[in-house]
């Protein structure tokens, strides 16, 4: 049984920060009301702290990919490849089995505009859902399609942030 009449997709997209923690917050409420989530996380194959903080929640599932490092355009590794690719399959059996109630896309946006995966097989999944599942994508730069095709569309500008005056990521708020 669903928590969902019916379930959206949300795009959570800009170069301001809070894009992994607002579909974060989605799913502690989600785990809050019992619904199930799969949050699926792609170029990040360290531990950020969020990994221990999912494995409280009662009903989430958290499959990372990526290598334990940066990826930078043009100096794509042919493993980046193949984790997104894992990736894009978690993703599409944690959707299409109906098991969850919502599932994240954690940087897919990211994979997709490094060409990691193609847009299209992305897009037929996101089509291809039951009706109840909710989803959401995240990362900077989602293409057009998703866009248009989200039911909600959020874009985290940024008008300030503490890395200008040097101030690095700080664990259990930035990483």
């Amino acid at each position: 049984m669903s928590i969902l009449d019916f379930g959206l997709i949300q795009v959570y997209m800009g170069d301001g920060k809070g894009k992994t923690t607002g579909a974060l917050g989605l799913v502690l409420r989600m785990a809050g009301c019992g619904g199930r989530v799969a949050f699926i996380q792609f170029m990040k194959g360290w531990e950020y702290s969020e990994v221990k903080g999912l494995s409280f929640l009662p009903g989430v599932r958290l499959v990372q990919t990526g290598r334990p490092d940066y990826i930078y355009p043009g100096k794509i590794d042919p493993l980046d490849y193949a984790e997104a690719e894992r990736g894009l399959r978690a993703a599409g059996e944690a959707i299409l089995s109906g098991r969850y109630d919502l599932v994240v896309l954690d940087e897919i946006n990211v994979a997709l505009s490094f060409g990691l995966i193609p847009l299209d097989r992305v897009i037929t999944l996101l089509k291809s859902r039951p009706l109840h599942v909710e989803v959401v994508l995240t990362g900077r730069t989602p293409p057009r399609e998703l866009v248009e095709l989200a039911d909600l569309v959020t874009d985290m500008t940024e008008i300030k942030h503490p890395f200008s005056r040097g101030i690095l990521a700080r664990k259990g708020i930035d990483c």
